[in-house]
């Protein structure tokens, strides 16, 4: 697995799972497709994209190889998620839990997450050190000694363009945005009133 130099969680998180199939490849992976063939007639993908998820999340350490061989058949990898691609379910989770409430298909859920061994509905949320579930509001994220000291100063202003906007540009995110982390709150968060 390669080292990013990149300081920012979420943007080293992105090299990795940033393009659109690769979550479709893990929501499949995370209900039981291991074969290459099962992944391209369950999504509908092109071959050079599929192998190239694979091998991206193959080298990210999010699914593992393994070979296997139908009688009369040549040797083939099937993909399998490790422990660290296990983890991922929260993000599905917490992908498929926004969809459904704020780009809702009309007849309704298509999955719900439930728990294994009681069958109760599941939500993802935020969680302390203690167990307790912690309000959306209640959230902050915090700088830490390990941010570079150039993220701290506001970057450079682009000159504004003059003249009635086409909206070129709008919308298509920058490689310093796409590298920046959100700005944390940090101490309590503001009053409301």
């Amino acid at each position: 697995m390669a080292v990013s130099q990149e300081s920012c969680s979420i943007a080293r998180s992105l090299e990795v799972l940033g393009e659109r199939w690769t979550f479709l490849v893990l929501r499949e992976s995370a209900s039981g497709t291991t074969r290459f063939a099962d992944f391209r007639a369950a999504l509908g993908v092109a071959p050079d994209v599929l192998s190239d998820r694979l091998a991206t999340l193959v080298s990210a350490g999010v699914l593992e190889k393994r070979p296997y061989q139908e009688p009369g058949a040549r040797v083939r990898d099937s993909y399998h998620l490790t422990p660290a691609g296990e983890e991922l379910r929260v993000v599905l989770g917490a992908l498929q839990q926004w969809g459904d409430a704020h780009r809702p298909y009309e007849p309704g859920p298509t999955i719900l997450r439930r728990a294994r061994h009681t069958g109760r509905p599941l939500h993802v949320a935020f969680v302390d050190d203690e167990g307790h579930e912690v309000a959306l509001d209640d959230v902050t994220f915090e700088r830490t000694a390990a941010i570079p000291s150039a993220r701290a100063s506001p970057a450079p202003r682009r000159p504004r363009r003059t003249g009635p906007s086409r909206g070129r540009g709008r919308g298509r995110g920058s490689r310093a945005a796409a590298r920046a982390c959100p700005a944390p709150r940090s101490g309590p968060p503001p009053s409301r009133g």
